[in-house]
C-alpha cells in the first residue's frame, strides 16, 4: 500500500510538473520565448546582418569613388530580380500564414506554408543561378563585379540554408512535434526567413535601384 502510494504520488508530481507524463509524445523545442533557440537566432540574425550592412557599405563606398561610370556594364536589368524579389516576399508570407496556423492548432497549415515557402525558394535559387549566368561580367573581371557576386552569392548562401531549416521543420511538422502550445523551433525558422528576404530587399535596393537613381 505505501509504495502503491508513493508511486501514484510521483505520477502526479510528474503530471503537475510537466516532467514527464508516460505515453505522451513532446513536441521539440521549449515553449515561447524562453526557448533558447530565441536568443541563438536573435544574435545570428544581429550579426549577418553587421556583416551585409559593412557588405554594402563598400558598395557605396566604392561607388562613390568610382572614377567611370557605376556600375560600369550599366544598371543590372530587372526582367529576373523583379519576380525574385516577388517569389521571395511570397515564401515569407505563406511562412507567416503556416505560423499563424500552428499557433491555432492547425498543423497542417504550417506544413502547407513550408511546403509552399520551400519551393519558392528554390525557385528564388534558379531564377538567381540563372542571371549569374547571363551576366556580361565574371567575379574578377573588376571592382564592381567582385561586389556583385560575393553579396548576392553571401545571401543565396543564407537562401540555402533557410531551405535546409525549412526541410527540417517540415518534416518535424509530418511527425507531430509542433502543437498550439509549443511550436518555437517553426516560429523560429519563420523569423530567418522573413530575415533573408529583408536582406535581400536591401540587396535588391542596391544593386538594381540605386543606379537607376543616379
Amino acid at each position: 500500500m505505501i509504495e502503491r502510494a508513493l508511486t501514484e504520488r510521483t505520477t502526479n508530481e510528474q503530471a503537475a510538473t510537466g516532467i514527464a507524463i508516460p505515453g505522451r509524445k513532446f513536441p521539440v523545442g521549449s515553449k515561447g520565448h524562453l526557448a533558447s533557440g530565441w536568443l541563438g537566432m536573435l544574435t545570428l540574425i544581429a550579426t549577418e546582418a553587421t556583416l551585409f550592412a559593412y557588405l554594402l557599405f563598400s558598395y557605396f563606398y566604392l561607388a562613390s569613388h568610382a572614377l567611370g561610370a557605376w556600375p560600369p556594364s550599366g544598371a543590372p536589368h530587372l526582367r529576373i530580380a523583379v519576380p525574385g524579389t516577388l517569389i521571395l516576399i511570397a515564401g515569407s508570407v505563406v511562412m507567416w500564414w503556416g505560423e499563424r496556423g500552428i499557433k491555432r492548432g492547425k498543423p497542417g497549415q504550417l506544413m502547407i506554408g513550408l511546403a509552399a515557402a520551400l519551393v519558392l525558394g528554390i525557385a528564388f535559387l534558379a531564377m538567381q543561378g540563372f542571371e549569374w549566368s547571363g551576366e556580361p561580367f565574371k567575379l574578377h573581371t573588376n571592382v564592381y563585379s567582385s561586389l556583385y557576386f560575393t553579396i548576392t552569392g553571401f545571401h543565396m548562401l543564407h537562401v540555402i540554408v533557410g531551405l535546409l531549416m525549412l526541410a527540417v521543420l517540415l518534416l518535424w511538422t509530418a511527425f507531430g512535434y509542433f502543437s498550439a502550445d509549443r511550436h518555437s523551433a517553426a516560429s523560429i525558422g519563420v523569423m530567418y526567413w522573413h530575415f533573408v528576404t529583408i536582406v535581400w530587399l536591401a540587396v535588391f535596393f542596391t544593386f538594381y535601384i540605386t543606379p537607376r537613381l543616379g
